[in-house]
């Protein structure tokens, strides 16, 4: 990702720039998207063929003098222009939050109709993703910002239709289903309400840019908040085209607003708007300093350094093998909730599950996106975290350690064959290795270990040590075994079973972080109302009074 005004690698800027908006200009006067929401062709989409995206507030999109220059993250090409606003273009979006007030665009005593509208919503765009030509439009521009396999991103499309099936109807509104308790005398109930929180801002990331912004933006809205978007610039193309599908099925263009801007902007428009509550999905370190700024008013769903158990009952090698694979290195490892760590029980290690998981990693090839670009850590910054991780005692590389071959990816970003290191238990606890061994490196790597059948304390020390608690995986159908890990863990989506991952976030269970009272969920109704609404009670007393009441003493 480039800005244009610090962009060295284009010489004679100013021919180069005037070139590119004329590509713009022409690929969208030549030719009408055959979808009625789509303002680009993805199969189109190139540095001969560039597009822009837009921002919306105040129910209109609008561009700006502000331009954010994205490269093709295969080839290094500029193919997206970006409208950027800067500090100086925040006041209508501040004006477009105040607007709304704190008790929402509706509630249960407050044009409770919107509650079916946006049930219509969900059915329409339910059905528009499930046609093949809107699935694969999604998909393949998913692949063009974010490249994954198209399996991959049609999974991520998949989901999304799912969770918008599972709230057409009257799901919405069950939602807001409230409760009522009797009360101490005649006429007197206390009811329980789910409310919203009013102005709302929505923070995520690149990894899968349709369905976490799209999930946490219909759940925003289902309890009737007002919220502003922000997708990381790399891949906020597909969120856009995405809103615009919104509007074409009936989403009020008032509704959201959708910003692009670097995060000095974006947190200086979070202390000025004050939005009641920011959902923000991304790193810690981010994540700590919103939870400051913001004076707590914030939902997390932050990194996550993954582990996964092999337990002592092995069992079916091969598929165990390949779901390790899929977990560590689809998507280029590039998941919150990527396979980090393996701890095998040493009656794995007597299995040939190490030699089929470098198999099935070397399977993996650029050409079908198996593997492919890292978008946060470039090849010197992993190679040189492997490195620093061989030098402690006992460690060896397992597989992979090598820069991806024969590829134009731009050096901004990272490219490696799928990489295990193997760091021996007792090093790993280690205080001065500890700190190094669980860093997050969010590409295709992994931190490979063995413990003992009598060494499990040790692995759940490790756990305990950890400050992020996303996913996790306790690969054994051992009750006992099942039991004791659980019970000692916090993670906050956790599999167990023999067919355990550390992946996927269907739209069938929560996915998020535990232990953190500022932990966000997404995907299921119990996740929409602890992220989107909150608690109101409500008393009725009507009386009638006792007879013959009369004033009673002071107390």
């Amino acid at each position: 990702m480039y800005r244009l005004k610090s962009c060295t690698q284009l010489k004679n800027k100013g021919a180069r720039y005037a070139l590119f908006n004329w590509l713009i200009s022409f690929n969208r006067s030549r030719s009408v998207h055959s979808l009625p929401f789509a303002t680009v062709k993805t199969e189109e989409l190139s540095g001969s063929q560039p597009t822009e995206v837009q921002n919306l507030v105040q129910g209109k999109w609008t561009s700006s003098s502000n331009w954010n220059i994205i490269v093709d993250p295969l080839n290094g090409e500029p193919f997206i222009k970006v409208a950027e606003v800067d500090e100086t273009g925040l006041q209508p979006f501040v004006e477009s939050l105040s607007k709304c007030p704190k008790h929402g665009l509706h509630n249960p005593f407050k044009a409770p109709e919107r509650y079916l509208m946006f049930g219509d919503i969900s059915a329409k765009a339910a059905y528009q993703l499930s046609l093949p030509e809107v699935s694969d439009f999604f998909s393949k521009l998913i692949q063009r910002v974010a490249p994954k396999s198209y399996q991959q991103a049609l999974g991520e499309v998949y989901v999304t239709q799912k969770f918008l099936e599972n709230f057409c109807g009257d799901q919405v509104r069950f939602l807001a289903r409230s409760f009522a308790v009797p009360g101490n005398h005649l006429g007197q109930q206390s009811h329980g309400f789910r409310w919203p929180y009013g102005p709302v801002a929505i923070i995520t990331p690149f990894n899968f840019p349709l369905e976490i912004p799209l999930l946490q933006l219909m759940g925003a809205l289902y309890m009737g908040n007002k919220p502003v978007v922000k997708v990381d610039s790399k891949v906020c193309i597909v969120m856009e085209q995405m809103i615009r599908l919104l509007h074409d099925c009936g989403l009020p263009m008032e509704d959201v607003d959708f910003i692009n801007s670097d995060g000095n902007t974006m947190n200086k428009l979070l202390k000025e708007a004050e939005p009641r509550m920011t959902l923000f999905t991304g790193s810690s370190r981010v994540a700590d300093k919103l939870a400051v700024d913001l004076k707590g008013r914030i939902k997390l769903e932050d990194a996550g350094f993954d582990w996964k158990i092999l337990g002592p009952d092995v069992q079916e090698v091969d598929y165990v093998a390949w779901v390790c694979d899929q977990d560590a290195y689809a998507c280029s490892g590039q998941k919150c909730s990527a396979q980090s760590i393996l701890f095998m029980h040493e009656n794995w290690t007597k299995t040939p599950l190490l030699r089929k998981m470098a198999d099935l990693a070397a399977r993996r090839k650029l050409d079908d996106l198996t593997v492919g670009p890292v978008l946060t850590f470039t090849t010197e910054a992993m190679l040189g975290h492997m490195n620093k991780l061989l030098q402690i005692s006992g460690s060896k590389l397992l597989f992979g350690g090598e820069a991806l071959e024969n590829h134009n990816i731009p050096a901004i970003y990272g490219a490696i064959k799928p990489t295990a290191v193997f760091i021996p238990l007792e090093e790993i606890l280690k205080d001065n290795n500890y700190e190094l061994v669980t860093k997050e490196i969010f590409g295709p790597f992994q931190i490979v270990t063995e413990y003992k059948h009598n060494q499990l304390p040790l692995v759940l020390k490790a756990l305990e040590k950890m400050n992020a608690h996303l996913t996790a995986a306790v690969v054994s159908n051992d009750p006992l075994f099942l039991q004791e890990v659980i019970g000692k863990t916090v993670n906050g989506t956790t599999y167990a079973g023999l067919r355990a991952r550390t992946t996927g976030a269907p739209q069938n269970h929560w996915f998020g972080p535990a232990g953190d009272p500022r932990g966000a969920g997404i995907g299921t109704p119990e996740a929409i109302k602890l992220v989107w609404s909150c608690h109101r009670e409500i008393i009725y007393d009507h009386g009638p009074l006792p007879q013959k009441w009369e004033i009673p003493t002071a107390t």
